[in-house]
């Protein structure tokens, strides 16, 4: 059995704040499943653990043995790179575009970069590096995921209610629709010319909806009546989700029940956006877009001409609130309000685009224990004291 130790490069956690305020890299889902449950796939029977930053590790721990399989946590898993992987020897690191993305020894050697060897890895990666990167890779990832989880499995058969557009298989045979146990769909529009479509378990997905693949419902996720999907959308366990979307990932357990627009976002867990809340995408001048950036404390170039809304935990928005192209959320805010907020919320905020007052930790805790207790989930003391250790250095990210 081997020991994997997935661990965070601080550089690359800082770029994806504040989606990683509250989570390793790992647990970011792109795709289907989280990063960290791609590799758990590829080593079924080995054993897992976190090396992240110092105040998430209580929750996040780590296990060390005397050999350990270091592997970067915000690359995602393929085949070629397992079995790279698995070719080294102990003392060896594997190295892609300048780049340490796995090691092979003690927890000593790996902390003084002290490698007996590098081997190259020339090989296809896909790894995220940026905020962006989340919902600008899910279409790459989408299909390789879907094939990882239906492999030999059959698919409950699906509704007559449904009207499929396009070829419903692959050329070899593979299935474009993958419906789990306890999973409905009824009287839905499925567009699969251009992806799969994955409904995970005891999900629903109501009549009237129109979804365009690639699309991912990953378990417990509602698609109310009449909502409009294009792929490449992940909605992760426990969200749900009305009106239009295009390109989203959620990472699981928020909520955009109703009408409004949500394109090219991340949307962090136990987030929701009120009735009507609408977010652009694209600028009225198509010049080229400007994310906040946390590390830089300013807002840098993505080369991109969409982007929409990037929000990470315990974060809501009011009805009818509106965000403008690339608005950056952090932990624990709440919009409300009518106008425009601005394009950077630092974590801990309330207001609207007529100003914001802080949060304090006493009220943060008491809203999200009663967002939490709906899905019979519980706010820990090991939480509490990572959001008292966020809240902490939100000051310094402003």
């Amino acid at each position: 059995m081997k020991n994997i130790i997935i661990y965070d490069i601080p550089e690359v956690r800082e770029n994806l704040l504040p989606i990683t305020f509250t989570r390793p890299i790992s647990l970011i889902r792109v795709g289907i499943t989280t990063i960290l449950e791609k590799w758990q796939h590829f080593f079924p029977d080995d054993k897992f653990s976190h090396l992240t930053t110092e105040y998430l590790q209580p929750k996040f721990t780590t296990e060390v043995e005397n050999d350990n399989y270091f592997i970067a946590g915000h690359v995602i898993a393929n085949e070629e790179i397992v079995s790279a992987i698995n070719s080294l020897s102990t003392g060896e690191a594997l190295k892609h575009d300048k780049e340490i993305i796995a090691f092979r020894g003690s927890m000593e050697s790996f902390t003084a970069q002290g490698f007996s060897g590098i081997k190259d890895f020339n090989g296809d990666v896909i790894s995220i590096h940026w905020l962006y990167d989340i919902f600008t890779l899910n279409d790459a990832v989408m299909e390789s995921d879907f094939r990882l989880i239906t492999a030999g499995r059959k698919s409950q058969t699906l509704s007559q209610t449904n009207t499929v557009i396009g070829n419903e298989t692959f050329e070899d045979g593979t299935p474009k629709i993958f419906i789990e146990e306890g999973a409905t769909v009824e009287g839905a529009f499925l567009n699969v010319t251009k992806g799969v479509i994955y409904i995970g378990k005891d999900s629903e997905i109501m009549e009237g909806s129109c979804i365009r693949a690639p699309f991912a419902a990953c378990g417990n996720v509602f698609v109310n009546m009449g909502t409009r999907i294009y792929g490449a959308t992940t909605l992760g366990p426990y969200c749900k989700v009305g009106g239009e979307l295009n390109n989203v990932v959620m990472i699981g357990y928020s909520n955009k029940a109703h009408d409004g627009f949500l394109g090219n976002a991340v949307i962090g867990e136990w987030c929701n956006l009120g009735a009507g809340c609408s977010a652009s995408n694209l600028k009225n001048d198509y010049t080229e877009i400007k994310l906040w950036n946390y590390p830089a404390h300013r807002f840098l170039r993505t080369g991109l001409q969409f982007c929409g809304l990037i929000m990470a935990d315990h974060s809501k928005a009011g009805v009818n609130s509106i965000f403008n192209t690339a608005t950056v959320i952090g932990v624990g805010v709440n919009i409300h309000g009518t106008g425009f907020p601005r394009n950077f919320v630092p974590s801990f905020s309330e207001g609207s685009s007529a100003g914001f007052t802080d949060v304090s930790l006493a009220k943060f805790f008491a809203i999200a224990e009663r967002a939490m207790a709906r899905r019979h989930v519980q706010l820990t003391e090991i939480d509490k004291q990572i959001f008292n250790n966020i809240f902490s250095i939100a000051d310094n990210y402003k």
